[in-house]
Parts: C-alpha cells; sequence; structure tokens
C-alpha cells in the first residue's frame, strides 16, 4: 500500500511540474496527450539544452586566468587528472565527435589537433566554434529522425540518445573544472550574486 501511495504522489507531483493542475484540485484522471507539434520542436528542445550547457562551459574557460590554464589539482584522489586546459580541449573535440554522426557537414578542422591546444585564447575561440558544431546539429534534429539509429565510434545509438549524452559528459567536465576555478580562489560565472 505504502508502494501504491509514493507512486500516486509521484503521479500527482509529475503532473504539476508538467504543467497540470495540482493534484489536490484535479482528479487522478490520465493527462491527455500533448498536441501534435512542429517538425522543429524536437531540435529546439534539445537546443536549448545545449544552449544553458554551453553558457556553463563557456563561462568558466572565460573565467580562468590564462596562466591557470595548465592548472591540476595534485593531492591525494586527483593526482594525474588533466590540467584545465585539457579539460576543456576534450569537450572541444567531443563536441566535433558527438555532432559529426548526425549527418551535417564533417567538421573543416584539425579535431585531432584541437585536442593539443594550450592558449587560453585559441581554446576558447575552439570551444565557441564547437558549441557552433553542435548546435548545427542539432537543429537538423526532427521527428523523424530523432530516433532512427545512426552509429558514432562503432556504437549504434540516435540522435536523441547521442544529443542528450553529449549535454550530460559537458555538465560533468563542468561540474569538475568548477573545482578547479574554487581551488584558484575563484567563484564561477554561475555562482557570482546576481547584479
Amino acid at each position: 500500500m505504502r508502494g501504491l501511495q509514493s507512486g500516486i504522489m509521484a503521479a500527482a507531483l509529475a503532473a504539476g511540474l508538467c504543467g497540470g493542475a495540482s493534484a489536490g484540485a484535479q482528479s487522478m484522471a490520465p493527462m491527455a496527450a500533448p498536441a501534435a507539434t512542429a517538425a522543429s520542436e524536437p531540435a529546439k528542445t534539445f537546443d536549448q539544452a545545449l544552449s544553458e550547457t554551453e553558457k556553463l562551459m563557456v563561462g568558466v574557460a572565460e573565467k580562468m586566468p590564462a596562466d591557470k590554464y595548465s592548472f591540476a589539482p595534485t593531492a591525494g584522489e586527483f593526482k594525474g587528472v588533466r590540467t584545465f586546459a585539457e579539460q576543456v580541449d576534450h569537450i572541444i573535440v567531443a563536441n566535433y565527435r558527438f555532432y559529426s554522426g548526425f549527418g551535417i557537414d564533417k567538421p573543416t578542422v584539425d579535431v585531432a589537433a584541437l585536442g593539443k591546444l594550450t592558449s587560453k585564447d585559441e581554446i576558447v575561440k575552439a570551444l565557441k566554434d564547437s558549441f557552433g558544431y553542435a548546435h548545427k546539429a542539432t537543429l537538423s534534429i526532427t521527428p523523424e529522425n530523432a530516433y532512427q539509429p545512426i552509429t558514432m565510434f562503432g556504437h549504434t545509438g540516435s540522435r536523441a540518445a547521442i544529443a542528450v549524452h553529449a549535454v550530460g559528459h559537458t555538465e560533468d567536465i563542468y561540474g569538475q573544472l568548477v573545482e578547479y576555478l574554487r581551488m584558484n580562489g575563484l567563484v564561477p560565472p554561475a555562482s557570482e550574486p546576481r547584479k
């Protein structure tokens, strides 16, 4: 009985979060299916998530001083981790590799060389460019192709799954870079007080 009550409460919460009326004002009837959407809706949804992640990642890349791009934590469990520059380079390369399977133009840059950049100015520019490429790919997602299988790095997935994974991967690295900033006495842009 307790499991059923928890399930009902979770469903009620989900209905409220999805724009439905509060559970107290509405019966527990199933929610109506959403109306058909325009072909661009998946692209807009995935692109919005990408934009939010891009803002976070570019923010930390711009915030870290150039002379700290070689910083890497060394104490304890941090021994052997990537430098700040290597972490950002990793995202640049990942953006091109994740999104290159979407059927858009192949990258016009030497992706492997981008993984070896060390200059802050070059890295920030390359990061922004890689997100430009990612946006172009994301905006190509339609209801018809979102779940069609595509192969990337020998694995089969879909544009929707890759777009979700790419954003999650970037946010994982972003979380690590927040720690790098704080270890250098810097407040990440997303944590700065609003003016």
